[in-house]
């Protein structure tokens, strides 16, 4: 971490050059010709952004608004292509072209949402304004994203993990310094199941912003069966040694989630964020599972959507979760001042 402190230096100076720009207009912000509201957060890794832009697209839904999420669809084979994932009645792509976290949000959302992975947010949006009606969007990971004005910047904070180690990246996991959070209109405090920790953080939150701060919970919705799973269960779930993996940004967080609701895990597997499964990853962790006594393999539903053309020796069930808002009054009253505001507004 010290010999990579001069770089988070440099990285940081960097960062506070390109909003100082934005702020004085050399670099331009533009707007969409709709309402913006954008999910993003201060570190890299999971924050649970991707719940949240379901819960909200799904409220979006409700109000009957031509919603599309922009995103930039990591881990997907060419970053550089601009993909209709789905287009608000169909799925359009695969996995390996849309990008697990696009695929997922497209199968959950079918008939809710349009989705469209690309690298170039701000052309993607307009061509979903001609050819798909689009009236409002929704900017996947956006924080940082000073190029597109929004109507609501929503930042995700992790309870168990606020901020790393503090250190910018590369020493650290923080893109910018906390002192950002200011530029929020609203923070969202995720994995916040410790109610008193979640309120020790927004206590410290709250020395960066007077914004609204509110706290969530990740849920387990359902557990179900993949495509692939070999045979059915006889015994409930909870009664039998299972073994967990997944490739996701915090697979800490899913791990201990599944411990604290009562699943006797005996064995467990991170892959690196977006890992591409191959049939031999499949048949090493069956091997491994079975070796430490699990009788059934669990994950989650970014990684199942990845895995349905492998075989596994064990059954394997996916894990759905939603996340659950305290405050979720709060959060719609400010998504309906963001539609009535109309097209994003430009970066203070």
């Amino acid at each position: 971490m010290i010999a990579l402190a001069p770089v988070s230096g440099l990285y940081g100076l960097a960062m506070k050059t390109r909003r100082a720009f934005y702020r004085s207009g050399i670099f331009a912000t533009h707007e969409l010709g709709a309402p913006v509201i954008s999910v993003g957060n201060l570190t890299t890794g999971g924050t649970g952004k991707t719940p949240l832009v379901e819960w909200i697209a799904r409220e979006l839904a409700k109000r009957q608004r031509r919603v599309c999420i922009l995103t930039r669809g990591y881990g997907r084979a060419n970053e550089k292509d601009r993909v209709l994932v789905a287009d608000g009645k169909r799925i359009l792509s695969t996995p390996v072209l849309a990008g697990d976290e696009p695929f997922l949000l497209a199968e959950k959302l079918l008939n809710k949402a349009a989705i469209i992975s690309a690298a170039d947010r701000t052309s993607a949006a307009r061509w979903a304004v001609d050819n798909l009606k689009s009236d409002v969007f929704l900017l996947d990971d956006g924080f940082q994203n000073l190029r597109i004005a929004r109507s609501l910047d929503i930042v995700t904070i992790d309870a168990m993990n606020p901020w790393g180690n503090r250190w910018l990246l590369p020493a650290g996991r923080l893109r910018e310094p906390v002192a950002e959070l200011a530029r929020a209109d609203c923070i969202v405090i995720t994995r916040a199941d410790d109610k008193n920790r979640g309120e020790r953080l927004q206590s410290k939150i709250a020395k960066f912003t007077h914004k609204p701060v509110l706290l969530s919970r990740m849920m387990v919705s359902d557990v179900r069966p993949t495509q692939t799973s070999s045979t059915g269960m006889s015994q409930p779930l909870k009664a039998t040694p299972v073994a967990v993996f997944c490739g996701i940004g915090n697979s800490t967080a899913f791990f201990c989630q599944l411990r604290n609701a009562g699943y006797n895990v005996v064995h467990t597997e991170a892959f690196r964020d977006h890992h591409i499964y191959k049939q031999a990853d499949i048949n090493r962790l069956s091997r491994e599972s079975i070796a430490k006594g699990a009788k059934v393999v669990l994950t989650t539903a970014k990684d199942e959507v990845k895995l349905r053309a492998l075989n596994f020796e064990l059954p394997c069930y996916v894990v759905d979760i939603t996340i659950e808002i305290e405050d979720d009054d709060k959060l719609n009253e400010m998504i309906d001042d963001a539609l009535r505001e109309g097209p994003g507004q430009s970066q203070e």
